[in-house]
């Protein structure tokens, strides 16, 4: 009998264990949400509520159904060969062919970092009154000693204290405005492109779905080495991963779409178009309460200091990955990596005389080389010389070349509407 009940407990705590077992998964998709949640967003989707209403809802709507499919897909290369998307190019295809997007990818990673260095800047600037060039200097700081002290698992779990933290603020703030939420609805799932609208869209195009992101979750996801694991353990994480993903881009999702419906409930009702995330912080003392303003600014410098951890590393994974090794951060291509990421747009900082339009500047360039990016990870993901058996089905490979066909049509529109 005691053997028996030995046996029905160690069955309810394998029960358990396998209950327990999606939570082991979740990290790398959190890791990647504060990308997008980063001051290049802010920018972009203050300037599209403000200017627009709720009119560009649906661009939040489409670029986060396209970067869980792009994610999703991307974390399957990592699980599946224990390789970065950097790695894996520079071993499956011609360095003709490589070399050149991921030097583009670099260049994507810098103009992030710019954003988010930028914006951890104007924040320290609205709290404490520090100039912009030392806000940056200080901010790129603090980022490098992070980076060059902490694992991965340690900055995975600031980061998502950081998301949390960055999703209360806009809840509290969402709670003290008045919606229209018959009109809301309809914005998410109903396209329009309003007069003027396309660089806009472009940058919230760009915000959302950004390529360093789809470097750093293949990075962070293949750390994890499930590809040295039996067939079980890979479809295992596989299934894991895909809500680790669905979770963690609704959360940016719900709080893109806050900011947009926050400035379309505020700045578009009273007729401002908002110029600086220094004048949104200003405007939303009066409109909706000093505290506001002060929690406005400790969520945009929480998500500067985040979203530059995962810029950093994004550029030393991309770096490395050149020369055929994955990121590690005592590693000389990874620390190169970074310091390029994180050293050449600080530079930048420096020489931008408008902040606001810089940001928004920053977020288009990273949708004119995302088609690049998404090209590369899809022939990728499709060879089986690669993935082996987890290769794309046919649907699922005409479904992410849709999705690469798409902003490349939008990034052509772009670039008509300014000749």
């Amino acid at each position: 009998m005691k053997n028996i009940l030995k046996d029905l407990r160690r069955k309810d705590h394998k029960r358990y264990l396998g209950g327990l077992d999606l939570f082991r998964y979740i990290g790398p998709g959190l890791l990647v949400t504060v990308g997008f949640i980063d001051p290049g967003n802010w920018a972009s989707n203050f300037a599209a509520g403000s200017e627009f209403g709720y009119a560009l809802l649906w661009v939040v709507t489409l670029s986060t159904v396209m970067l869980i499919i792009l994610q999703h897909n991307v974390a399957h290369l990592g699980i599946a060969t224990g390789l970065c998307l950097s790695e894996a190019a520079t071993k499956y295809t011609s360095a003709w062919v490589s070399r050149p997007i991921l030097g583009t990818a670099v260049l994507a990673s810098i103009s992030t970092s710019l954003a988010e260095i930028l914006g951890g800047a104007i924040a320290l600037e609205m709290l404490f009154g520090v100039p912009i060039g030392w806000g940056a200097i200080l901010t790129t700081a603090f980022v490098v000693v992070m980076l060059f002290t902490n694992s991965y698992r340690r900055i995975e779990r600031a980061i998502i204290g950081f998301v949390s933290v960055i999703g209360l603020s806009f809840v509290y703030e969402f709670f003290l405005v008045e919606v229209d939420w018959p009109a809301v609805t309809r914005a998410w799932v109903t396209p329009s492109l309003p007069e003027g609208s396309l660089l806009v869209v472009m940058s919230v195009l760009g915000a959302v779905v950004m390529p360093h992101n789809l470097f750093l979750h293949s990075e962070v996801v293949q750390s994890r080495e499930f590809n040295k694991r039996d067939d079980a353990s890979i479809r295992r994480a596989l299934k894991y991963e895909l809500f680790d993903t669905l979770f963690s881009m609704f959360v940016g999702w719900a709080i893109n779409s806050a900011m947009i419906l926050l400035a379309a409930s505020t700045f578009f009702q009273a007729g401002v178009e908002v110029e600086e995330l220094q004048q949104a912080k200003s405007l939303l003392e009066p409109l909706l309460g000093s505290n506001a303003g002060v929690v406005f600014a400790l969520a945009l410098l929480l998500a500067g200091v985040s979203s530059t951890i995962t810029s950093g590393m994004a550029g030393g994974s991309i770096f490395a990955g050149m020369f055929g090794e994955s990121y590690h951060i005592k590693d000389s291509h990874s620390q190169v990596g970074v310091a390029l990421s994180l050293g050449i747009a600080l530079l930048l900082i420096f020489f931008i005389g408008d902040p606001f339009k810089g940001l928004l500047v920053s977020q288009m360039v990273l949708s004119i080389q995302l088609p690049f990016t998404v090209f590369l990870q899809v022939y990728l993901t499709s060879s089986h010389r690669v993935m082996g058996v987890y290769a794309n089905s046919r649907w699922s490979a005409f479904v992410l070349y849709t999705i690469a066909g798409v902003v490349t049509a939008l990034n052509v529109m772009l670039l008509f509407s300014m000749c």
